[in-house]
């Protein structure tokens, strides 16, 4: 009788998902393609097939914050008109104080289609289209903060050669009422806390997953180190997260963080917590920053660390030097509130003077580790970290002050000394202070002083600046 043969395992196919995650933008996943390839047929096809009632023209006002313009498109061809022309606004209201007149104030909303995502907290399907804003001349409008920074993007793209990339970080705190049977952390002992020793743990990853959605880049989000315990004057438990957007090209890294702050807003309000991004919660504890890193880039290869020999390109020694001799005056954009000069004072990992380091968190700008592979591949792109802003800052004046900054640090003539003579630990060797201004007035005069580098290329207008500086004094 013949052996039976040994039955061979048959391992079984692994089931397909249902639903493919990647890539994390939902309408580049229902596309099929890149935003940067998406046309606005692409769009009404999108509202017919999901039977989408809104559609929201979205944009940043000259506050900073996140604008809608709503539409219940009546036809195809109104959905088209709305899509392709926009609609006009009252540019008075929306950019208060930056010189437009009530009696000739109209602006136009012009669509940017590759920005377009489905409102994730809209009642109604809701299709948001963020927008740039136009003049009556059909030109990008100067007061607006989207022209700003793309103008000072494309100054460096056209004069340097460089296309600058950027992340900010987005710190926060979450306060919540103390409960019975409630499991809390520890004051000063939230860095990377997990639940139920952090109660915001599941807002903070439903906001990256939005985000993500959205099209909005996002590298990581985590509990931060600041955790403030209840007490019987404040019976409000307040925990820090942040969360950490990818490198992009600076006008998208600029929108990204209104975008984060505005979903962080939303899902705060609807799981009844309070959701803050002052400077300062409470007097002596950590403060919530917003630092920002940034990536030089040439021929597609990041420019921002030091090469296999240890040298900083040049593109890197640009923006250093830049941020090093104006970053203080960049507080006019990136530390707008009076609890900004409490924070810094506190000297809890913020900057302490104006220098530069590597790993240094209490430099102004710091080179910070390069993470690689265990065969030494690199696995993140090496960045340039900006420390002073916080959580008051303007993203798009800022990001464009930066930019600006470092076409300054480009034609400075002896930028080895320079960067020599600040590093770390070491004095400056100019005439210029050291220290970070106290107050606002300090920061109007470093802005008076320099304001040429701002000006250049009529990135920010004079007439802006003259506004800028008229409102930092009336704050002394």
């Amino acid at each position: 009788m013949a052996k039976a043969k040994p039955k061979t395992a048959v391992r079984k196919a692994r089931p397909e998902p249902k639903s493919v995650a990647l890539p994390a933008a939902t309408l580049e996943r229902e596309f099929g393609k890149s935003p940067a390839q998406w046309h606005i047929d692409d769009l009404i096809a999108l509202v017919r097939e999901r039977g989408i009632r809104i559609v929201a023209l979205m944009h940043i006002g000259g506050d900073g914050w996140l604008k809608t313009l709503d539409f219940v498109p009546r036809s195809l061809s109104h959905l088209r008109d709305i899509l392709e022309g926009g609609e006009r606004a009252d540019g008075s209201s929306l950019f208060t104080g930056t010189g437009i007149r009530a009696g000739a104030s109209d602006v136009v909303l012009r669509p940017r289609i590759d920005s377009a995502f489905i409102d994730p907290f809209a009642s109604e399907p809701t299709l948001a289209v963020l927008c740039s804003h136009l003049g009556k001349d059909g030109k990008p409008l100067p007061q607006s903060p989207d022209t700003i920074v793309r103008r000072a993007y494309e100054r460096l793209q056209q004069d340097a050669g460089v296309d600058l990339w950027a992340l900010g970080e987005v710190e926060y705190f979450l306060g919540k009422q103390c409960g019975e049977g409630d499991a809390y952390g520890a004051d000063e002992r939230g860095y990377h806390a997990t639940s139920p020793f952090v109660f915001g743990e599941v807002m903070r990853r439903k906001a990256i997953i939005h985000l993500a959605e959205m099209g909005v880049p996002v590298k990581y989000g985590h509990s931060e180190v600041g955790y403030i315990e209840a007490s019987p004057v404040d019976p409000v438990v307040w925990e820090q997260h942040e969360v950490e957007l990818a490198l992009a090209p600076l006008p998208k890294a600029a929108e990204a963080v209104p975008l984060t702050q505005w979903v962080l807003r939303n899902l705060a309000q609807r799981h009844g917590m309070r959701c803050s991004f002052n400077p300062i919660v409470r007097q002596g504890h950590a403060g919530s920053g917003m630092h920002f890193h940034f990536s030089p880039m040439t021929e597609g290869a990041h420019r921002g660390g030091r090469d296999v020999r240890g040298q900083l390109s040049d593109q890197a020694k640009w923006l250093i030097a830049g941020l090093v001799e104006t970053g203080a005056s960049l507080m006019a954009f990136g530390n707008r509130d009076y609890n900004s000069f409490i924070r810094l004072s506190q000297g809890k990992e913020v900057p302490q003077a104006v220098s530069w380091g590597e790993f240094n968190r209490h430099a102004l700008v710091r080179l910070p580790i390069v993470p690689q592979a265990a065969d030494g591949r690199v696995t993140a792109a090496p960045t340039i970290e900006f420390r002073l802003p916080d959580g008051s800052g303007f993203p798009h004046l800022l990001l464009a002050g930066v930019a600006q900054a470092m076409m300054y640090g480009k034609s400075i003539k002896q930028v080895d000394s320079l960067l020599e003579a600040t590093a770390a630990g070491k004095t400056h060797s100019h005439d210029d202070n050291t220290h970070l201004p106290h107050n606002f007035g300090e920061i109007a005069d470093l802005i008076a002083a320099k304001r040429g580098y701002l000006e250049a290329a009529q990135v920010f207008e004079p007439s802006f600046i003259d506004s800028l500086l008229e409102g930092l004094r009336k704050r002394v």
